[in-house]
């Protein structure tokens, strides 16, 4: 298991903010499909959902802190994907239902960015051909948590899933 430093458990600021927001799954599915959790999934929660997902039961979903779902019971979560940096540094991911998955953001300021832009985990993962629709609520938020400057979203998830071009395949491979 990878470790992070501080207390990697601990819910961001920037989540909590973010679980405040009413999302908006509405205007014909074109809208946010997002239900963010003001804490984390407990380790235990977690590893137990990775493990049924990937019908692998030696897995241990420590590397993982899920923040939030989609209407269908795909995740979101912060994947500790480097060795010894904070949560917020580490990248957002998305794993969905029916085993689609995708990386969101190389970090959560990043993040805050992409929903700003009026995509969902799921969205951004999953849909490249969505337009952004700002979204001024979630601007304002990210405005005041994000520690990285605004770029549009399809930079900020292209940018991600080139530095993270394995993450899919990582994850087949741990499938039974």
């Amino acid at each position: 298991m990878i470790e992070t430093t501080g207390s990697d458990r601990r819910f961001p600021p920037a989540l909590a903010d973010v679980a405040r927001v009413e999302f908006d799954y509405g205007d014909e599915g074109e809208g946010v499909d997002f239900e963010p959790y003001d804490v984390f999934d407990s380790a235990e929660e977690t590893t137990d959902w990775l493990r049924n997902w990937t019908d692998n039961h030696e897995l241990d979903g420590g590397v993982y802190r899920v923040f939030g779902q989609d209407g269908t019971g795909g995740l979101a979560a912060i994947w500790c994907a480097r060795q010894g940096r904070p949560i917020s540094e580490q990248p957002v991911v998305f794993m969905g239902s029916e085993g689609e998955c995708g990386v969101v953001a190389t970090n959560l300021s990043d993040f805050l960015w992409v929903l700003a832009d009026g995509f969902g985990p799921m969205e951004a993962a999953l849909y490249e051909e969505r337009e952004a629709r700002q979204d001024t609520v979630l601007a304002a938020l990210a405005e005041r948590h994000a520690t990285t400057p605004r770029r549009p979203a399809r930079e900020i998830i292209t940018e991600a899933q080139g530095e993270f071009a394995t993450f899919a395949e990582d994850l087949d491979e741990l499938c039974r």
